[in-house]
């Protein structure tokens, strides 16, 4: 049995719920007495086949709060806790660090990185060039991964299988929730699994809330929004000299089995889920974005300290 340890919460962060619930099942009246009826409701929706990995489960789980240990597991069958996050070292065979506080990644999973665990970290990694020097050699080893659930997104499949059908690409929108750091990532990640070429600069677009416009490799504009406090909204929509379409993400359920499937593959083969450079060329277009954004100009990825 492949054991997996959990670390949870940060504000406003179901995925320690999401992706338990996924791994191991879940307890009805635990899920629903959770706090967390968007996930309560979505999984409701799944066919008891969807749920669960052979020979894989979440063991143990650590968060800063004892009582939402208990809820979480409640909610996702999750038979042990551990008093302090370190204590999953000795108990487990990999670790999801389920918490998007960036800030606090390094903090956390480095320590389980070097006692020899794979490692799942939530989005996006870090935004610390120091630390992203730190991971860099996990990623390339395949005992890291990191990224939105979004790269899996089941409404891109179309797209990424075709995306030659459009044409010449003009211009990609997204539209995505809340703020730039947290959840641009999204977006970013998605898009990344679709189009040939890769971001080489970020520019600032005047407007209330964060919205920038990247020019990628082959001159495509990608121009990504992020609204701040508006209803939920993930959508990407891309625009080519033969045909257009608009993807509204709405299955957060498949993106995140599909993110589980690969971070399970990973751990069993080794092999990195994810190209370690394109985790650190995302990592380089947030921090672009930011200081686009803050210093209200254009900022090229050459000028953004790579890991």
């Amino acid at each position: 049995m492949l054991n997996i340890g959990i670390i949870g919460v940060s504000e406003g962060n179901g995925h320690p719920f999401s992706f338990s619930a996924i791994v191991n099942g879940y307890d009805d009246e635990g899920l629903r007495q959770s706090g967390w009826k968007v996930i309560y409701d979505y999984v409701r929706e799944r066919h008891p086949s969807e749920f669960g990995f052979d020979g894989v489960q979440v063991s143990h789980v650590w968060t800063q709060e004892p009582e939402q240990t208990r809820r979480l597991q409640a909610a996702c069958n999750i038979p042990r806790a551990v008093e302090h996050w370190s204590d999953l070292k000795d108990a487990v065979d990999a670790v999801i660090l389920a918490r998007d506080d960036h800030e606090r990644h390094a903090e956390m999973a480095l320590p389980l990185l070097e006692a020899g665990l794979p490692v799942f970290v939530d989005k996006p990694l870090s935004l610390d060039s120091e630390d992203l020097r730190r991971f860099r050699p996990y990623l390339e080893d395949g005992q890291l991964m990191s990224c939105s659930g979004l790269r899996y997104a089941r409404e891109l499949d179309e797209a990424r299988a075709h995306i030659g059908s459009y044409g010449a690409l003009r211009c990609v929108r997204g539209a995505v929730v809340l703020g730039w750091e947290k959840y641009a990532i999204h977006l970013l990640e998605a898009v990344s699994t679709v189009l040939p070429s890769v971001p080489v600069s970020v520019a600032p677009v005047p407007a209330e809330h964060e919205s920038v416009a990247i020019t990628m490799s082959d001159g495509t504009l990608f121009q990504l929004d992020a609204l701040g406090d508006v209803p939920k909204t993930f959508q990407v929509d891309f625009w080519g000299t033969d045909r257009r379409s608009t993807h509204e993400i709405t299955d957060n359920f498949t993106a995140f089995r599909r993110t589980l499937w690969e971070f399970v593959e990973m751990i069993r083969t080794g092999v990195p889920a994810i190209d370690p450079a394109e985790t650190l060329r995302l990592m380089q277009v947030l921090r672009a974005g930011r200081r686009a954004l803050q210093e209200r100009r254009p900022v090229s990825l050459d000028n953004i300290e790579a890991a």
